[in-house]
């Protein structure tokens, strides 16, 4: 099983104001949103709030609206747009589970709630940081 960084989530009560930010004054590349394809939000599930995102070419930056809600609209515990999280990428996110728990760490199973291409689980760090990892799907 591989894991590479792969993003930092920022959240906001204004992206734009915080995408412009790393745009303008860091001179990070935008990643126009059409890279991103989102699955449609519902009532009862997914994401809905504005997302930009930044890069300096290998990094990204994910920069998304906070939204304090958005664990118990998906029915789950760990909620990543409240205060952000870092997040990393997995050739294999059933092994990755395995790990969590073997280790009985819990975690949050999103799996493409958010992003169509990704499986995406958000568990805590021993000091409470939110942490993602995910693995592309076709």
């Amino acid at each position: 099983m591989k894991l590479e960084f792969h993003h930092i989530n920022y959240v906001s009560d204004d992206v734009d104001r915080l995408h412009q930010f790393y745009t303008k004054v860091l001179g990070l590349d935008d990643i126009p949103i059409q890279s991103f394809p989102r699955p449609e939000a519902s009532v009862d599930d997914g994401y809905s709030g504005k997302i930009r995102f930044a890069t300096e070419g290998k990094m990204q930056m994910h920069l998304a609206e906070r939204d304090f809600g958005v664990a118990f609209k998906n029915g789950e515990v760990i909620n990543p747009v409240e205060r952000g999280h870092i997040a990393f990428r997995t050739d294999d996110i059933d092994a990755f589970k395995a790990i969590l728990d073997a280790e009985g760490i819990p975690y949050s199973d999103y799996g493409t709630a958010f992003a169509k291409e990704w499986h995406q689980v958000f568990f805590h760090d021993p000091e409470g940081n939110v942490i993602e990892v995910h693995q592309e799907v076709s």
